[in-house]
């Protein structure tokens, strides 16, 4: 009777979209036969598109690929991949998906690496010991369907500061306008970059690498008049040092460190001793583009 209720009452809405899929899959692999030996820690998600509107309707599970078997899928398919490139792990997992499932129209596999590498001991590298050298993140959003693939890489996560060489002015002032204007303030953010290819990267371990070291590069050497200014600077290099990447979205949040003032306590300030906060915060936003 319930069943019956169920069906009755779906005739009147309709299912517009539907994917579901394993999220948080955590996967470290050790390469022992590389030398030296390699430590590879990612976290995946997959998302499965196409004909399962039967299990949302009626509960008929004949077409759901359980999300149990997809979590064994990443890691067998983890097992024979080098794992090299999250990218080219992430296109193989799709491809997986698509070709093992007729009824899947589409598969789309989110990936966060964690950077490893060996530690450094009395000059050289410990073989067979490892630390997360870098605080940011490397990530990837592979889309599959019967028609293209779509990949898009990034950093997340990445800490960065300078105590010079930036400053803020000329903005709008008006009855609810406080803040001062500075020719030389600490400029401090964390920097998600994400980028779209024009063609599949020939190696994406290359683009991501060049990618951070222009970043990074860029936003130390520019004299910033705004954050604005400098996302666009930094946008701007990555698509003239990378041809495979068509465009680049940025993400800079404006993460203040404020002067504390000694002088209640006799000391001068030096500008040496300065409040992190960490909210609330400025958030700037930009997608730069190659012309057409």
């Amino acid at each position: 009777m319930a069943v019956g209720k169920t069906k009755e009452k779906t005739l009147s809405t309709t299912l517009v979209k539907n994917s579901y899929g394993k999220s948080v899959v955590r996967l470290t692999k050790v390469t022992r036969s590389s030398k030296p030996p390699t430590w590879k820690e990612i976290t995946v998600e997959t998302e499965l598109f196409g004909d399962f509107a039967d299990c949302y309707y009626d509960g008929d599970n004949t077409k759901i690929v359980a999300t149990d078997s997809m979590r064994n899928t990443i890691y067998i398919l983890g097992a024979k991949h080098s794992l090299d490139s999250i990218e080219d792990y992430g296109i193989a997992l799709a491809k997986h998906f698509l070709s093992e499932y007729s009824h899947v129209t589409e598969a789309i596999i989110r990936i966060v690496e964690n950077v490893w590498g060996q530690i450094p001991l009395s000059g050289k590298h410990h073989p067979t010991s490892f630390v997360k050298t870098q605080g940011d993140d490397r990530v990837a959003a592979i889309l599959v369907n019967r028609k293209e693939a779509k990949i898009e890489s990034g950093i997340v996560n990445l800490n960065v500061a300078k105590i010079t060489d930036s400053e803020f002015s000329g903005f709008i002032r008006d009855k609810y306008t406080t803040l001062g204007e500075t020719s030389d303030r600490i400029f401090g953010t964390t920097i998600d970059a994400h980028w779209k290819y024009k063609r599949p990267a020939a190696n994406f371990n290359c683009v991501y690498e060049t990618a951070r070291k222009v970043m990074l590069e860029t936003f130390a050497d520019h004299h910033s008049l705004s954050a604005q200014q400098t996302l666009y600077a930094m946008g701007d290099a990555v698509l003239e040092a990378v041809d495979d990447i068509e465009e680049i979205s940025l993400i800079l949040p404006n993460l203040h460190r404020l002067t504390f003032d000694l002088r209640p306590f006799g000391m001068e300030n030096t500008n040496e001793i300065f409040v992190s906060t960490s909210e609330p915060y400025g958030t700037i936003k930009g997608t730069i583009a190659r012309k057409k």
